[in-house]
């Protein structure tokens, strides 16, 4: 088949890139215009196998549907986003340009030249804030949709549009991933995140570790938790990639849908903190600042669904796993 995969350079589109470089013979073109992927990623890479690499960005709306004019592809997944939080409650109209608005014009090229499959990257920001109460047993694919933040509400955008194109055409199927959190690096440490000035808990623990932070900070331990710090399923990002390739040969038979893609199971920073310090072998510092905006209490995915329907079953469920490829990337970094 023939793959487009938008954001490719970055952290979770670069792994599924290299799953699909090493596991078969698709022909894949990736496009990233590099503001949060990296050109070295894209060489790492291309020492796997060859594919067309375009720099641009998705807001070159001619130059995008120039690609697709030029070329005939199967498969569009779609990667490329803002994801930053507390970054979007700042700045909500950059969010809706770049992930509503480069996300619609993206379907629309689909729509228009025939490809057929979409794969979408969403997030479980679409779920708002769960109570603790209704959290319990995992967040299931149609627990109410209210995000609190213009990140949640542009990837939900999004969702709803696809359903919506599904709907109305009938040679076009898709599969949302909502997405909880991904950490972790390729096992062979051949990828892994590279993002510059990064928020996600374990890159920043792992760093921490390695002295490339003086400190770290947990954002409020007030929360209604077991040690109030805010609770999260961290998922490795193997397991996420390995996902959405199941996701194209999913659709070769099924209908669109949407899927929390996760464990089931949650921790909180602490625990997070603390397992990092048992792999690095380092008792960092680490201190508490106030809660950051849009952050709710407890996100944990109930994965049933994927389990049941996609054959979901994680290579790499472990904390410790996902904490030591985590670090054990950045002391590669520091070479």
């Amino acid at each position: 088949m023939r793959i487009l995969i938008t954001g490719g350079a970055g952290y979770i589109g670069s792994h599924v890139a290299k799953l699909l470089l090493e596991d078969s013979d698709h022909e894949l073109v990736i496009i990233d215009n590099l503001s949060t992927g990296f050109y070295e990623t894209i060489e790492t890479l291309k020492d796997i196998r060859g594919f067309d690499f375009i720099e641009t960005d998705l807001s070159n709306w001619g130059e995008i549907e120039g690609i697709f004019k030029a070329r005939s592809f199967d498969v569009a997944i779609h990667f490329a986003a803002s994801l930053i939080v507390p970054e979007s409650v700042e700045k909500p109209i950059e969010y809706y340009l770049n992930n509503t608005a480069n996300g619609a014009n993206l379907i629309n090229l689909c729509l228009k030249y025939g490809v057929g499959k979409f794969i979408f990257s969403s997030t479980a920001a679409v779920y708002g804030e769960p109570s603790p109460e209704d959290a319990k047993n995992g967040i299931s694919e149609n627990f109410p949709k209210n995000p609190i933040n213009p990140y949640g509400k542009s990837k939900l955008f999004v969702e709803n549009m696809l359903k919506d194109a599904s709907s109305a055409n009938q040679g076009f199927k898709y599969v949302a991933f909502r997405y909880f959190n991904v950490a972790g690096a390729s096992p062979d440490l051949k990828i892994g995140q590279r993002t510059k000035n990064a928020t996600h808990l374990i890159k920043v623990a792992a760093q921490t570790a390695l002295g490339k932070r003086d400190r770290m900070l947990i954002f409020g331990d007030d929360y209604p938790t077991r040690d109030g710090t805010c609770i999260r399923d961290y998922i490795h990002v193997v397991d996420l990639a390995r996902s959405h390739i199941d996701a194209i040969d999913y659709l070769n038979g099924n209908d669109s849908g949407v899927f929390n893609v996760g464990y089931g199971s949650g921790y909180t920073v602490k625990e997070v903190i603390d397992v990092m310090k048992k792999v690095s072998g380092v008792d960092f510092k680490v201190e508490i600042a106030q809660r950051r905006a849009g952050d709710p209490a407890v996100l944990v995915a109930n994965n049933e669904k994927i389990k049941k329907k996609m054959g979901f079953k994680p290579k790499y469920d472990n904390l410790e796993v996902i904490c030591r490829t985590a670090i054990e990337w950045e002391r590669k970094l520091l070479d």
